[in-house]
């Protein structure tokens, strides 16, 4: 069955696109999902893992890392309040903006917290993971009771 073009999936991928890009809707980078917000690019080198995270509009305060059984979670929350009042106290404008995001990355149990490194300078997070050789596991010898 033939449907008109107006209902192709592509038409209506554009519309809203087109109907969320309009100057009426926030376009700061809190109203973005987090998917978008924490672009992370993990680079491996000889001795470490490298991780770099944009975190747009976030300060260094607004960033939490955090090394629990192994998974290194990074979460950023952002709150901001705009206000405008006119000379009598009525406001003219009050906005408000609230988000967070995290993202978590298995680094294994042998990293601690010493062992990584980090720094947050102009929006981007680096992480600095140190690569853990395993440890091969020393076969115990175990010994079986004979009986008689």
């Amino acid at each position: 069955m033939f449907r008109p073009s107006i209902f192709n999936d592509n038409f209506t991928d554009s519309l809203f696109d087109e109907f969320f890009n309009d100057s009426f809707w926030p376009t700061n980078r809190m109203a973005r999902p987090a998917s978008r917000s924490m672009n992370t690019d993990i680079k491996e080198t000889e001795n470490n893992y490298q991780i770099e995270m944009e975190l747009p509009g976030f300060t260094k305060e607004d960033v939490k890392a955090d090394l629990k059984d192994g998974y290194l979670t990074i979460q950023a929350s952002h709150d901001e309040s705009k206000d405008s009042k006119d000379e009598n106290g009525k406001y003219l404008r009050k906005e408000r903006y609230s988000g967070s995001c995290s993202r978590s990355f298995y680094v294994g149990e042998a990293v601690t917290q010493e062992d990584i490194k980090a720094k947050f300078t102009d929006g981007i997070l680096t992480v600095l993971v140190p690569k853990m050789e395993k440890k091969p596991e020393v076969e115990e010898k175990r010994y079986i009771s004979i009986e008689g």
